[in-house]
């Protein structure tokens, strides 16, 4: 990244921009082999018991 001190506000915002877009293309997400949500914790109501019923 460019040496922020001398750049205004607006020119830091522009070159923080292009340089997560940058990385975006150099490095890519690697798709998903399992459904989006389907790897979360759905016990958690289930273990308090009577308790709170």
């Amino acid at each position: 990244m460019a040496n922020t001190k001398t750049l205004s506000k607006d020119e830091r915002k522009k070159v923080k921009r292009a340089s997560r877009k940058k990385r975006k293309t150099e490095h890519p997400l690697k798709p998903r082999e399992y459904a989006r949500g389907s790897q979360k914790r759905k016990v958690k109501k289930m273990v308090r018991g009577q308790a709170k019923r």
